[in-house]
């Protein structure tokens, strides 16, 4: 156990400074300057629990209208994702300020959606309807890479790609939303976004993270007792000469 101390204790290490961060997505409010038909907002907060990995909890809401020549559509309501974040930086390279690696989440939404009028032609003309406002909760998971580097003291830039896989859409096959909360297109298995981000670090603990040494690769083998196997060997055939002379 003393041998294990001290050769931990006989490693390089560096300081790494573990931090809480608060991050606002900032695509979304930029695209409904251009698109008043979608209105979505997202933030989160994430915690470091070593040099690697951190949780992560993201909430957000969307208000969304979507209207065709023969149907309105309408939805709006809120999500959360929870999950963990992994960093793939060696801790020379991140030294607590870059990051570069891959997200995990699994997200559940809760959305009121509606169709407040359509139309459907059949054999005796144009049907005109609606379908009243329902409430539905969706479930899926989501894959996110991403990069984020710290440009000012405990101020960071970054952006990420979302891939999510719907596992339950609240409704039924027949009734599959047609954008929902965290999601997206609902009518479809997969869905995949971009998000950039602003994010405040605080620092609340500094550790030591240890630095990994290669292994250097010797030309020559070498016995337990640090000689060269050559020379061992060497030296035997000269023994044995000498016992028979």
């Amino acid at each position: 156990m003393t041998w294990s101390l001290i050769q931990v204790h006989a490693q390089d290490t560096i300081p790494i400074p573990l931090k809480i961060k608060v991050g606002l997505e900032v695509s979304g409010p930029a695209i409904y300057y251009s698109d008043k038909n979608i209105f979505n907002e997202e933030g989160y907060i994430s915690v470091d629990l070593d040099e690697k990995r951190s949780v992560v909890l993201a909430a957000g809401y969307l208000n969304f209208k979507y209207s065709q020549y023969n149907y309105t559509y309408l939805n709006h309501g809120s999500f959360v994702r929870m999950g963990m974040d992994f960093n793939i930086l060696k801790p020379d390279k991140s030294k607590g300020i870059y990051w570069a690696g891959i997200g995990l989440r699994y997200g559940l939404s809760r959305f009121n959606s509606e169709t407040p009028s359509f139309e459907k032609d059949n054999y005796w003309g144009t049907v005109s309807s609606s379908i009243a406002q329902k409430t539905n909760w969706a479930h899926f998971a989501e894959l996110t890479p991403g990069v984020r580097a710290e440009i000012f003291n405990h101020f960071s830039i970054g952006w990420s790609i979302s891939v999510r896989m719907l596992l339950y859409s609240g409704t039924g096959k027949d009734l599959r939303p047609v954008y929902f909360p965290g999601f997206g297109n609902g009518t479809k298995t997969f869905s995949a976004g971009i998000g950039y981000y602003l994010v405040w670090n605080i620092p609340y603990k500094k550790i030591n993270a240890i630095l990994k040494k290669e292994a250097k690769e010797d030309n020559e083998d070498t016995n337990p007792n640090g000689t060269n196997d050559t020379n061992s060997t060497s030296g035997n055939g000269q023994q044995d000469n000498s016992i028979r002379h």
